[in-house]
């Protein structure tokens, strides 16, 4: 299984560079999506490239009601998992990873890889020894 970060899911709603690898990764049948991580894309979807709510389920929505993403959600465990993997590699110039960022990690530990273009929570993923699946960023470049 891989798990998905919240630049996948943007990168397919606003067919960035990265989604054709992530329209491959939902094909392959073993993609997955930490709930907090499909708000966050909502959220940067909505506010970063001011896309209609509307737009951005209908892109999304499909996907989780047809089971080519599954939506998985965290307990209590994976709150306080988060919380001590931020408090361990947070650090607002070099490494500023978002709780979202966290939960993702957390969920991860359990053997599952990541999907990102993200270079803190890729580095922070393979320090954790976290697989990671390399997307490019809205530029092209891989982190």
């Amino acid at each position: 299984m891989i798990l998905l970060d919240a630049y996948a899911l943007v990168a397919l709603v606003a067919e960035e560079p990265a989604a054709d690898e992530v329209e491959g990764l939902l094909r392959a049948g073993d993609a997955r999506v930490v709930v907090i991580n499909l708000a966050e894309a909502v959220d940067v979807a909505r506010r970063v490239h001011e896309y209609d709510p509307g737009d951005v389920r209908r892109a999304l929505e499909p996907l989780l009601i047809g089971g080519a993403l599954e939506a998985v959600p965290s307990d209590e465990d994976i709150a306080w998992a988060a919380a001590e993997l931020r408090s361990r590699h947070y650090d607002k110039k070099t490494c500023a990873l978002s709780m979202a960022d966290c939960f993702l990690l957390a969920h991860a530990v359990a053997g599952e890889e990541i999907a990102t273009s993200d270079p803190p929570l890729a580095h922070v993923a393979r320090e954790e020894g976290i697989g990671v699946v390399t997307l490019p960023d809205s530029h092209g470049a891989r982190p």
